[in-house]
């Protein structure tokens, strides 16, 4: 009899990290549960001090291990990553997986030597940025940009809300627009939010530039921890989970089922319980 497919707990500030569980839909074996938190009560998380959010995932994610007892954690939230990543590995005995703006996939694919990359302003003005380019691209000008509106342009772009062209290219422009950025020929996603959009980004944006997305390599460590543990299994159902009702509760709905969740609760913070919501 084989092993258990594993158990898999991920992890974001909203819906933007589904995108990372569609990656580890194609890379886990069939049978995998994959629960799913999103702290939307605090989205965007980019806009929240740093010290707040270290003890919110603290809290937040301990109580999930404890309950659903993962194999491993995917923190699919670069904001949470660069800042919390080490005191969770630090803490929990449970492994740990986070996503990271791909600094140094960029400098190994630039020609140019010019790289982009597209983040939330919160990642891009964090120190880990510049970690990443000193200790991978110092070869390379980095060209960053902050964008704010892209993130919620993702979520309604999951919900197959309207969104125009005009939108994207607001934020494209200002990375494009850069002193040297019409030299840019890799840029890297830096929030998990964007893997919604980037079919636009790869059509509006200057050819050739290369648009790189860390979610299938994110699946693959994640892939790669299961298959040097011998995970026990369970009967319990995976679960998308959710910190606070969403607005726009029945497109999320619909939406999920494209990942494969039938089921979505909202944790009740009060009782520390998770009660069903009704869609």
């Amino acid at each position: 009899m084989g092993a258990s497919p594993g158990r898999v707990l991920a992890f974001d500030s909203g819906i933007g990290g589904l995108g990372v569980v569609q990656a580890l839909r194609d890379h886990l074996p069939p049978g995998t549960r994959i629960d799913y938190l999103a702290d939307n009560a605090l989205f965007p998380y980019g806009e929240q001090p740093d010290a707040q959010l270290i003890g919110r995932l603290d809290d937040l994610i301990g109580a999930q291990i404890a309950e659903r007892q993962p194999d491993v954690v995917v923190i699919a939230c670069n904001t949470a990553s660069t800042l919390a990543l080490t005191p969770l590995r630090e803490r929990f005995r449970t492994p740990f997986v986070g996503c990271v703006p791909p600094v140094r996939w960029a400098a190994r694919v630039s020609q140019s030597r010019v790289i982009g990359i597209l983040a939330t302003k919160a990642t891009v003005s964090r120190p880990y940025l510049k970690m990443l380019h000193d200790d991978y691209a110092a070869d390379c000008k980095l060209i960053a940009h902050g964008a704010r509106g892209l993130a919620d342009l993702a979520e309604r772009a999951f919900l197959d809300e309207s969104i125009t062209d005009a939108q994207i290219m607001t934020e494209l422009d200002c990375l494009f627009g850069q002193p040297q950025g019409d030299r840019i020929d890799a840029v890297g996603l830096g929030c998990t939010h964007y893997t919604f959009l980037k079919d636009a980004f790869v059509r509006l944006s200057p050819p050739g530039v290369a648009w790189l997305d860390p979610a299938s390599a994110v699946a693959r460590q994640a892939a790669l921890i299961l298959s040097r543990q011998n995970p026990l299994g369970d009967d319990l159902g995976e679960e998308m989970r959710l910190t606070a009702p969403p607005p726009h509760a029945d497109a999320l709905q619909r939406a999920i089922r494209r990942i494969g969740y039938d089921r979505m609760h909202v944790l009740d913070n009060a009782r520390a319980q998770c009660t069903r919501l009704t869609v």
